[in-house]
Order: structure tokens, then sequence, then C-alpha cells
């Protein structure tokens, strides 16, 4: 896929990953539009990229959305639509009546799964209008394996990549000219996984593996660690499971 002059919309771009996506299309000379909630880091993304276009929108909202199609089309359209917004909250009491629980559950669902399959329906025939176009969802590691501290995370994301395969199907045997992409990371040191210990990757090697694999056309894009998940669950799932998920991080179930 070529990637200079193509017009790429990033949910989630004012942070993290997102931002860093940002950079690296901009530096394929791709032109680029980020979305976020909050209004300060977009202010803060057009200051350290003034070539960014910035608009606030929520990736879980509906109303945003449609919102945000109408300011797209206003701009022009875009060539390749980057579902990179995703929340995660911690479990709490899991599978007991707990109100904030089932919240959360909720909240992590429409970001992460509903809020992805609303945008990819309304910027579908856009994207099909393009000579050259793409999706890109990001899943993750967790949907190999589920971590058992971040159940209704990894069920939003493995949700996600089990609709991403069924979308690329369903778009080649329409022959429609959009390629689907599914970025599987493993642990990425952002303000996300900020508590959490152990080995993580920068966003900065994680763009530059997605980059790469777009020019390529390769769709499914395991990074790092998730390439051995996703080998042993299928050869050893039990030592896949116990790798996601070590005897230490019980304990958070019981704290």
């Amino acid at each position: 896929m070529i990637l200079k002059d193509k017009a790429v919309l990033i949910t989630g771009g004012s942070s993290g990953i997102g931002l860093e996506a940002a950079n690296q299309f901009l530096a394929n000379g791709a032109k680029v539009i980020i979305t976020g909630r909050n209004q300060e880091r977009l202010d803060a993304a057009k200051k350290l990229y003034p070539t960014l276009i910035t608009i606030k929108s929520d990736a879980g909202n509906q109303q945003d959305a449609i919102s945000l199609f109408k300011q797209i089309t206003e701009l022009g359209g875009i060539d390749i639509l980057y579902n990179n917004a995703g929340v995660l909250t911690q479990a709490s009491n899991l599978g007991m009546p707990n109100e904030q629980h089932l919240k959360s559950a909720q909240y992590e669902m429409d970001i992460n799964f509903l809020g992805v399959i609303h945008l990819n329906n309304l910027f579908l025939d856009m994207l099909k209008s393009r000579r050259e176009s793409a999706i890109i969802n990001t899943t993750s590691i967790l949907s190999y394996v589920p971590s058992i501290i971040e159940p209704t995370y990894s069920a939003s994301k493995v949700a996600l990549r089990f609709y991403t395969e069924s979308l690329r199907v369903h778009l080649k045997i329409l022959k429609a000219n959009v390629k689907v992409f599914e970025l599987l990371p493993p642990v990425v040191a952002t303000e996300m996984t900020a508590d959490r210990s152990g080995k993580k990757i920068t966003p900065e090697q994680l763009v530059k593996e997605l980059i790469s694999a777009l020019k390529r056309d390769q769709f499914t894009i395991r990074v790092g660690d998730t390439r051995l998940v996703y080998l042993a669950s299928r050869l050893f799932p039990k030592l896949a499971f116990r790798a996601v998920n070590p005897r230490k991080t019980y304990s958070q179930l019981q704290s």
C-alpha cells in the first residue's frame, strides 16, 4: 500500500500509540487527522505537529461519530481509517452482582468494539470510492489468550478480532477495494499500562512494524510477544494461558 498523499484518520490520536502513528504517517507523506476527547491534548499535538488536523470526538459516542463523519466529508474525505482508540478498566468482583463492573464492561465494549463498527459503517462507502483505501483495527495479544484481571477488555478485543476477519472476507467477496488490516500489539508502554510491570515495547517500535506491514500489504500484524503467544495458543494452550496469567496476577483478584 502506498502511504504518500493518503488522508488518514486516527482515532485516539492525541497521545500514546495514536500520536506516534500520526508522527510516522506524516513522515511518510500522508495527510493526518486525529481525534480525541481531551481538547488540551489535541492542542498539544497540534503544536508538536502543526500540519495535523485535530477534531474533538469520543470514539464511543454515536452522535460524535456522525458529527465526525460530516466534518471529514467537508475536508474532502479519507483513504485510511485507523481505529486506534481503546480503553481498559480494572476488573472488580468479576462474576459478582457489582454494578460498577457492568458499567466498566459496557464502557470498554462501547469504545473498543461497538464504536469501531459504527465508524466503519459510516465511512465504508467513502473508502470504497477511493482507488486504494484501508481500515486498520487494533485488537490485542489478549484476543488470543484472555487476561484473568482484564476479562472484559480481553472479550472486547477478541470480538473485534473476529469482526475484523469477517469484514475482510466480506469486502473481498464484494470485490471492494478496501484493505482490512489487524494490528495485534503486545503490552505497549503507554499511560494505559503505566501501573503494570514487566516487558513492554515502545509506541515507536509498534508503529514502525505497522507502517512496514501496511507497505507490504500484510493484513494480520502480530508484533513482538503476540507472535509467540499466537503460536503457543494453538500448540500449547495451557502454557500460553500461564504465560499471559502468571501466578503473581492471581493475588490481584483477591485484593
